[in-house]
């Protein structure tokens, strides 16, 4: 099976978000950038299908040479190779055109990717790259399985969870539990240092969106803590102060 995981470079959870050049540009300096996690278990059960089917694992990312670990650490995990697509992921429709043009390149059977990036939430590119490719595309999902040219999944819908088959080649945006993340091993990082990386340019500059200024949440109010034997003035405060009653 020839597997294609696309996966996001984006900051850490606990990362301090700043913003400069008038609240126009992200400031990187100082934060530490990881793989996201949603993408993260769409890496991990493509390892272990990859290791059931004895095929190949491609990881791609459409990003500046700051990806690159972010790639390699992909790669400690088991990934065979990967794509840098040279260039800012400069919104949904933009990045999932490379990844359209990429995999249909690559002939792929499995397209997996996160449900949706940590950084902006979008939850779409899976559902582009589909449209692109004539591909059917579920999300999110949260078990995989192959038999044959088969795929039976389980989807979280509202109330409860939705059970689908389809044939491949498909799209799935992944989430937990479908597996559990991996960490790589001395081995693994070690032979990441000699798999292949490949730079390549992007096949278009159209976008559909441009980011024009960024807004920090509110900051968060002052806490009051109230006696527990005191339930009268903590009515009082949530009525009249927060005006929740």
């Amino acid at each position: 099976m020839n597997i294609l995981v696309c996966i996001t470079h984006v900051p850490d959870t606990t990362s301090k978000i700043q913003f400069t050049d008038n609240n126009t540009k992200f400031d990187s300096a100082g934060v530490q950038f990881i793989i996201g996690p949603y993408d993260d278990y769409a890496l991990a059960r493509a390892v272990e299908l990859r290791d059931q089917t004895g095929g190949k694992l491609t990881v791609l990312n459409v990003g500046l040479a700051e990806s690159d670990p972010t790639l390699r650490k992909a790669l400690a995990i088991g990934a065979d190779e990967a794509i840098r697509v040279n260039s800012e992921p400069k919104d949904s429709f933009f990045v999932a055109k490379q990844i359209a043009h990429y995999a249909k390149e690559g002939g792929y059977d499995l397209i997996l990717m996160g449900r949706e990036s940590i950084d902006f939430n979008g939850g779409m590119v899976h559902g582009m790259v589909g449209e692109l490719l004539g591909m059917p595309s579920f999300s999110p999902v949260m078990k995989l399985d192959v038999e044959g040219t088969t795929v039976k999944m389980a989807r979280e819908i509202e109330g409860g969870k939705e059970m689908l088959e389809a044939s491949l080649p498909l799209i799935a945006g992944c989430q937990e539990p479908i597996a559990e993340w991996k960490i790589p091993n001395m081995r693994g990082i070690m032979s990441a240092r000699t798999k292949p990386l490949n730079v390549v340019e992007p096949v278009t500059d159209e976008t559909q969106a441009v980011a024009t200024q960024y807004q920090l949440p509110p900051a968060k109010g002052a806490v009051k803590l109230v006696d527990k034997d005191h339930v009268e003035e903590l009515v009082k405060l949530l009525k009249n102060e927060a005006k929740v009653l």
